[in-house]
């Protein structure tokens, strides 16, 4: 399984995951430009550490060791100085590329610490910025950064990558080559899940691989991103930018979903199909709960749904 994202949303796809099998392996936006890791990027010149961190944690097993060294990488100082802010597992994962100069071998001695449940890998070899078209009153402008996209006050209508060709990781692309599914989402639609589709030889990856592709969807709009966007107007967003990907199974919420033909019909123009399932978390939060996200998708996994 190899899943794409970022951030909460990945972290919930890989604490679904990770239950579901052991070959495991995420592949990480890297374009953060905000808080702990936009300072360290900004201040070192290195890749964003924050969304591989979370990747890390969500991939922690659920014994003591596990739980204590998730806890101990997503703590954040909390002080008057410099350190405010900044994640343990941060300066962990930058100390390690500092020393070891291989991203992934540093992600990969952290995930031996944490014994993790898989492997974390970023997308890009360089650290990327997200330039996105954002209509506001029927004006079109551009806004650049992960968090200025994120908190944009307009409708975002397509991103783009800053540098325009970065290099993909090529383990990135091994492991999505040799994928048997590959899982988009959920996550921040513009600035987690559609950047992948921006880095050329991993887009090339994504369409060659002879895995299957499902997208899970998002149980609630992000703000500023997709106010207003019903769970089909995102499949015809990942449509528009990869008009030739095809998806096999798009996955969401019983709750969510108001008109299941139109589903059904923005599914079957991207080739797949649509599975209803009530995955989200029983306390009525947009989150979804990692055991029934974990269930459904094995019975997909298993044709069993």
């Amino acid at each position: 399984m190899v899943a794409l994202g970022g951030g909460h949303g990945l972290y919930a796809s890989l604490s679904a995951l990770r239950a579901v099998t052991r070959a495991l392996t995420a592949v990480v936006t890297v374009a953060d430009d905000g808080g702990s890791s936009g300072r360290l990027r900004r201040e070192l010149g290195v890749l964003p550490p924050g969304d591989l961190r979370m990747a890390l944690a969500a991939l922690c097993g659920d014994d003591e060791w596990g739980i204590t060294w998730s806890e101990v990488v997503q703590h954040r100082f909390r002080s008057e100085g410099d350190l405010h802010g900044h994640a343990v597992g941060n300066l962990l994962i930058v100390a390690l590329w500092e020393l070891l100069g291989d991203p992934v071998a540093g992600l990969d001695w952290v995930g031996r610490l944490l014994g993790a449940q898989g492997r974390v890998l970023p997308m890009a070899s360089v650290p990327l910025d997200i330039v996105a078209e954002v209509e506001l009153d029927g004006v079109i402008s551009t806004v650049r950064g992960q968090v200025a996209c994120a908190l944009t006050p307009g409708r975002v209508q397509a991103i783009s990558l800053v540098p325009e060709d970065p290099p993909a990781r090529p383990e990135a692309v091994e492991a999505v080559l040799e994928a048997d599914w590959v899982v988009f989402g959920p996550g921040s639609w513009f600035t987690s899940v559609l950047p992948h589709l921006k880095v050329p030889e991993l887009a090339r990856a994504l369409h060659r691989t002879k895995a299957r592709r499902l997208v899970t969807l998002n149980l609630a709009p992000q703000a500023g991103e997709t106010d207003d966007f019903s769970p089909q107007q995102h499949l015809e967003v990942l449509r528009q930018h990869a008009p030739e990907l095809t998806i096999d199974v798009i996955l969401a919420d019983t709750g969510v979903v108001d008109d299941p033909g139109a589903l059904d019909k923005a599914a079957a123009a991207l080739g797949g199909r649509a599975v209803l399932a009530d995955v989200a978390a029983a306390d009525g939060s947009p989150r979804h709960d990692p055991r029934r996200l974990a269930s459904v998708l094995d019975e997909i996994f298993l044709q069993k749904r």
